[in-house]
């Protein structure tokens, strides 16, 4: 198994321990919390996270998925979330648990991507309840570097976000492209050129405005 895989695992497996945690201790008013997913409160983050690691995708499943939905799979994500979030909050928390150590190696975006995911959506419940359930910066750097890759982009971004910016962690030396500097904690960058706008006053520096312009388009 490749190194780096090993510790994109890891991390995979830390964060949805984390977000167990933290989804076991909301009340019920909590969990209706609109999330920073649009749409999506609290639960259907959490039933976000859980439904993966039951159907593992591969690649007769996500072409089988891709005619059904006729390509709209942001579609069938919703649908297969919504439908997901009907589950009570104790199984929804106890599958999580159960199933933390999944090893999701997924079509296109390898582990990269579902790693990705549990560090973004942690904190896209997290975040909304004021909630400092983080994970450490190292954990941010391999989403980080997975966000600035061409692959990427299919998946979380468009591609040309991110041109003419240079982004830079402000707690950790990671820094990547060329151009007005944007720079913040590793969640806010991350959070921030993945859409949410809400990290926007976390960060700072002349890429700052350009970054705001392009996620209100």
């Amino acid at each position: 198994m490749n190194q780096d895989f090993e510790e994109l695992f890891r991390i995979s497996e830390e964060n949805r321990r984390l977000a167990a945690d933290m989804f076991a201790s909301l009340t019920p008013e909590q969990w209706t919390t609109p999330s920073l997913c649009a749409g999506w409160t609290v639960r259907e983050v959490a039933a976000h996270m859980l439904a993966p690691l039951e159907t593992r995708l591969n690649w007769l499943r996500v072409l089988r998925t891709v005619v059904r939905y006729r390509g709209d799979l942001d579609g069938y994500v919703d649908e297969q979330t919504r439908e997901w979030a009907q589950r009570p909050t104790d199984e929804l928390v106890s599958g999580l648990r159960r199933l933390a150590g999944n090893r999701l190696n997924v079509p296109i975006v390898g582990p990269h991507g579902p790693m990705t995911d549990t560090c973004i959506h942690l904190r896209d419940a997290a975040r909304p309840l004021g909630l400092d359930v983080n994970p450490p910066p190292a954990s941010w750097r391999p989403a980080l570097d997975f966000l600035t890759t061409r692959s990427s982009a299919r998946a979380f971004l468009p591609a040309n976000r991110l041109s003419g910016l240079r982004l830079t962690a402000a707690d950790q030396d990671w820094s990547w492209g060329e151009g007005a500097e944007l720079r913040g904690p590793s969640e806010a960058l991350t959070l921030a050129i993945t859409g949410r706008t809400v990290a926007l006053p976390d960060l700072e520096g002349p890429g700052l405005d350009l970054l705001r312009s392009r996620l209100a388009q």
